[in-house]
């Protein structure tokens, strides 16, 4: 992760699981629905139904763990090594192995999501909160660690770094006593925007600047414009957080009901494998059902 790209896939994964995180809560707040058991349109039941009741969201965190772990064994070269073999043995590479241990949290945490969604007889919302909050103390005690030796812009980028980690912490501990509280959610969600583009920003800043000249740790100047990058990154996830609601809004007032009209035209039909076709007539007002119970006797021989 001590690179460009170990900094950028990373964010650029927490960003685009923030960005997928606001499109669900969008439209949980707009059509007043639950967040752990959103409904959805009903599926075809045959060979691939059970394709549909994946956890997607936790194999594509065993993916991405899996692949940043290998990445990062292979920025070594030679390998991962723990302790060297001289004589007082000294640990190695303190900060790759700290990387790698992000990584492995990362899977693990995929691995709690597919066992509750889809190994356990019943899915468990408090194990897979509670591996989420496991996760994130784990990272903020591994990321006061990792700043130790840091100094100037570095200490900086990862100070803010720190910040919105230790905020996402508590929101996601207080989650677990409220996991269906929608302003929680929504936190959340822009926490998770700020971390992934503060950690794609900070791969910039670190390694790859935009002037072509590196940052200077003894210019004030360069340690103050950090805060303000940041800032600004606070203000665009906000901005970006609020059009993703204006536009799943403004789609469900405009094109939900059209499709709702459209599904609702003919009455729903019951179809038996070895007889013929049945339609099933509308419901019948209490009215109507008192004269038709009155007829009943007449009719009868």
């Amino acid at each position: 992760m001590g690179t460009f790209i170990g900094h950028v896939y990373p964010g650029l994964f927490l960003f685009l699981y923030g960005l997928y995180q606001a499109i669900v809560v969008s439209k949980a707040a707009i059509v007043n629905d639950s967040l752990l058991n959103p409904s959805c349109p009903p599926r075809n039941k045959g060979r691939w139904a059970r394709l549909w009741e994946i956890s997607y969201q936790g194999l594509l965190k065993i993916v991405a763990g899996s692949i940043l772990i290998a990445y990062e064994n292979g920025c070594v070269k030679g390998g991962l090594v723990l302790m060297n073999r001289e004589l007082p043995p000294r640990f190695l590479f303190p900060k790759e192995w700290q990387h790698l241990t992000m990584f492995v949290l990362l899977a693990l945490n995929g691995c709690v999501d597919v066992t509750s969604k889809n190994l356990l007889p019943q899915r468990c919302v408090l194990l897979e909160k509670g591996g989420l909050v496991l996760v994130f103390y784990v990272l903020l005690m591994l990321l006061v660690s990792h700043v130790q030796d840091s100094t100037g812009v570095e200490l900086q980028v990862h100070s803010l770094l720190i910040l919105v980690v230790f905020l996402l912490m508590l929101v996601l501990t207080a989650e677990l006593w409220a996991p269906n509280a929608l302003y929680l959610s929504m936190t959340e969600t822009f926490l998770f925007l700020m971390m992934g583009s503060w950690l794609m920003q900070a791969g910039f800043i670190l390694y790859r600047p935009i002037s072509g000249y590196p940052w200077q740790d003894d210019d004030i100047s360069d340690i103050m414009f950090v805060t303000t990058f940041f800032c600004w990154h606070v203000m665009v996830n906000a901005l970006c957080l609020l059009g993703i609601y204006g536009i799943s809004s403004f789609w469900h007032h405009c094109y939900r009901p059209r499709s709702k009209l459209m599904g609702s035209k003919g009455a729903p039909y019951y179809t038996h494998t070895e007889g013929p076709t049945y339609q099933l007539l509308p419901e019948v007002e209490p009215a109507e059902r008192d004269d038709q119970a009155l007829l009943l006797p007449e009719s009868s021989p």
